[in-house]
């Protein structure tokens, strides 16, 4: 495997089996052998050290280029927390207050109605009594839908005007969530949780803020002084040939390829702050390790303690979790257990969620079936990358999560 990233421990020295961390690398093989996956890699961190990276598979089955450390993923909606991360930074500069509506920044959505009943052709809607506020956003609890979700009618309302993988063409961000703000509610906001278009928003809020477009406050408040160099909303020239190819679960359940990669080649008309980011390993691991040192690495600073860990704690209302509170993202998956913080799902139960965690685990992944995941209690990061949509074709990130914690042995 090419690039500077590297292991960087003896797992032993940091509690970690390394024949159980290869328990790893031994299951997800097969998925690439037989066709599920077109390749992975998979990165391991305990106590700040690298204790386990391996790569295997292709990153472009028709080349055979194969995975290697710095081979660049779509991350989709692992942009998100990057994206809350930003608001946050703006936050703690006072620049506005998590309960302040955000129609004082986005005024489009100063005078939202919600879906009450009614056919995608005939909705009837009613005046909202709540107005999104910045901490709806960020919690998921705003009204806001995904067209692609295709389970309400404000789904199929989101999908007509162009809303379903992507924004609408021609669109800027702007002009993409000034859009958005003219389609009812899923339901009041700050009743109920859905997964939604709420963070491309908060990108917006980020741009109206703070005077910059959204790419140019990553670069310069975030990537830059973090030494993410290979994280942007495109590949350039320069950095193609490190790109992994986009891929489906075909019929057949092997990985097929899927055109709709080639757009990560050029500039996005519409910055999206809930899915459009590229990353490497390296860099996201490198995000995490802020993250868990409570906003700080190699001296650089983005965030206090403090609002880390506001931010990683559970915000449902009475401590619910996503099972009793949420509409599932997938009706398959099990959220018990697991609340929502502002960015990121965070284990609230470690027994109901039937799996090895830790209470106050914190995580989120990507639609290509990207994962990473948080736990300040075992001072451990997880990050896996590859590029399969959908997320739940197969059951990635509950086996990973059981085979990482097996491998701690202190």
């Amino acid at each position: 495997m090419s690039g500077e990233l590297k292991v960087t421990c003896d797992p032993a020295d940091v509690g970690l089996d390394a024949g159980r961390l290869r328990r790893i690398d031994a299951h997800f093989a097969p998925y690439v052998d037989d066709g599920r996956l077109p390749g992975w890699l998979t990165l391991v961190s305990r106590r700040g050290e690298i204790a386990h990276l391996s790569a295997y598979g292709v990153r472009d089955l028709a080349s055979g280029a194969p995975v290697e450390t710095d081979t660049l993923f779509r991350i989709y909606s692992m942009s998100k927390p990057i994206t809350s991360v930003a608001a946050m930074m703006l936050y703690e500069e006072g620049a506005f207050e998590l309960t302040d509506p955000i129609s004082r920044f986005l005024p489009a959505f100063a005078d939202m109605r919600v879906y009450e009943k009614g056919t995608a052709e005939s909705p009837i809607t009613r005046p909202a009594a709540e107005p999104i506020r910045v901490w709806h956003l960020l919690t998921h609890t705003s009204g806001l839908a995904y067209g692609f979700q295709h389970v309400s009618v404000v789904d199929e309302l989101y999908r007509a005007v162009g809303f379903d993988r992507s924004t609408p063409r021609g669109l800027d961000l702007a002009g993409a969530v000034d859009r958005l703000a003219g389609l009812p509610l899923l339901f009041e906001p700050g009743s109920e949780w859905n997964y939604s278009m709420a963070t491309d928003v908060l990108g917006r809020l980020v741009e109206v803020v703070s005077g910059q477009s959204l790419d140019r406050f990553f670069a310069e408040r975030i990537f830059g002084p973090l030494g993410m160099t290979d994280t942007g909303f495109h590949v350039g020239a320069d950095d193609a040939g490190r790109m992994a190819s986009l891929y489906y679960a075909g019929p057949d359940g092997r990985a097929t390829l899927l055109d709709m990669g080639d757009s990560a080649f050029r500039p996005p008309r519409a910055l999206s702050g809930g899915g459009g980011l590229i990353s490497g390993a390296g860099d996201y691991h490198r995000f995490c390790q802020m993250l868990l040192g409570g906003g700080e690495l190699d001296g650089v600073r983005l965030l206090s303690p403090r609002t880390v860990a506001y931010m990683t704690r559970n915000h449902l209302p009475g401590g619910a979790d996503l099972e009793e509170f949420g509409r599932p993202v997938f009706a398959e998956v099990s959220y018990a257990g697991v609340g929502f913080g502002l960015g990121f799902a965070v284990v609230e139960d470690a027994a109901k969620t039937r799996s090895l965690t830790s209470e106050g685990e914190y995580n989120w992944g990507g639609a290509a079936s990207t994962a990473f995941w948080i736990d300040p209690a075992e001072d451990l990061t997880v990050v896996f990358l590859t590029q399969l949509l959908p997320s739940n074709a197969h059951p990635i990130r509950t086996r990973l999560k059981q085979l990482v914690y097996q491998a701690i042995v202190d």
